[in-house]
């Protein structure tokens, strides 16, 4: 679920140790290291190290139960690990306060959720203005209006989100996540509720983007159809 914070002026690299940090290699967009996390009374997850450069994709395979959810929002800032160190964009995040985090990230992290959180109440342009409100940055609105032109969905910029398919919902989800040019695009289960036409599109668009613009991309998933189009992957 969306929500709206305060937003006030912070010194990213405040809170940032640098005698615990460790190097980003070869610049790395993301680098995770000896991650652990366990909700409360529920099972423990330790995963693997994870590395990725800009312009790199990559595919985090699972079936349900394994983390591939909690480890996308470890990795976007949105769960704090109990054991670990995450790399993101030149900060440690994990050194981060809360404010400083949410800022980060709406910076420099575009995160396609599974299920599209969108403000029901708002049209598709007004949804895409929320990441820039959120970070304090210029709304685009030329931008945004370009990127539902190349998504086929220009037509339905003042609809409301409940009046387009699933196709399109996921669409227009992947236009928020990338209007503010993340340098990290993540996507939980992007493919899994289409049918192979719309998740061939989505697919596309993600990787188009990231190819493009020499954004990361992380996928996590268990559709065994993106194995084909994804070939670095990390099983948990």
């Amino acid at each position: 679920m969306l929500f709206l914070c305060k937003l006030v002026r912070f010194d990213l690299h405040a809170n940032v140790n640098s005698q615990t940090s460790f190097l980003i290699q070869r610049h790395m967009v993301l680098e995770t290291k000896g991650l652990g996390f366990q909700y409360a009374g529920g099972q423990a997850f330790r995963f693997p190290d994870l590395q990725c450069g800009p312009g790199e994709q990559k595919l985090v395979l699972g079936q349900s139960g394994k983390g591939k959810t909690t480890l996308l929002h470890l990795i976007g800032g949105l769960l704090r690990p109990q054991q670990g160190q995450i790399m993101l964009a030149g900060a440690d995040a994990t050194a981060l306060n809360d404010r400083a985090l949410d800022l980060h990230r709406g910076k420099h992290v575009g995160i396609v959720f599974q299920t599209a959180h969108f403000v029901n109440a708002l049209s598709v342009l007004d949804n895409l203005s929320l990441p820039a409100f959120l970070t304090g940055a210029k709304y685009d609105t030329t931008r945004a209006m370009e990127l539902l032109d190349q998504l086929n969905l220009s037509s339905k910029a003042h609809r409301k989100p409940s009046a387009l398919s699933v196709g399109e919902q996921q669409r227009v989800a992947i236009a928020r996540a990338v209007i503010n040019r993340p340098a990290l695009l993540l996507a939980d289960e992007p493919t899994s509720a289409l049918d192979d036409h719309n998740a061939e599109q989505v697919i596309r668009l993600l990787k188009n983007y990231a190819a493009e613009t020499q954004a990361g991309l992380i996928i996590v998933t268990h559709d065994q159809r993106l194995k084909s189009e994804i070939h670095q992957m990390v099983a948990l």
